[in-house]
């Protein structure tokens, strides 16, 4: 199934990025369409835009500013999978939903591990495999 993807980072942790390749195969997405925030290129008119976040606190500014340009033109919607804490991820998207994208409602949150700490279990992947079944199928 071809479908207009982005899968964006901002982590500095092994398991963020692991996982974050494993969408982009499952999905079948183009080199580009894995990146790190912000992207080399800018988000045109995606289908779902998925941003994997290692969050602590208030987000970062350059996060917040890629965040506040996510408008409908650039993603019809995103969807987040934060290592983090749930005010990080409400924090984010409150400011997803004010740039005007639509944010899906369910946010999946795993544990990063150590930064070095590439390893997922089965139950991780399938986890995520899950969670972003669940998104596509549920597009506006």
């Amino acid at each position: 199934m071809a479908i207009k993807m982005r899968v964006l980072c901002d982590s500095k942790k092994g398991k963020i990025n692991t996982l974050a390749t494993m969408i982009q195969h499952e999905y079948d997405l183009p080199i580009n369409a894995l990146d790190k925030i912000p992207p080399a290129y800018s988000c045109d008119k995606e289908r779902v835009v998925i941003l994997m976040l290692s969050l602590k606190g208030e987000p970062d500014n350059y996060l917040r500013l890629f965040c506040q340009e996510m408008t409908k033109a650039r993603a019809q919607n995103t969807a987040l999978i934060i290592d983090g804490t749930e005010a990080a991820a409400k924090a984010i998207k409150a400011i997803l939903k004010e740039a005007g994208t639509n944010v899906i409602d369910e946010v999946l949150y795993i544990k990063g591990g150590f930064a070095l700490f590439k390893s997922v279990t089965e139950e991780e992947k399938e986890q995520v495999r899950a969670f972003c079944k669940r998104v596509v199928e549920n597009l506006q």
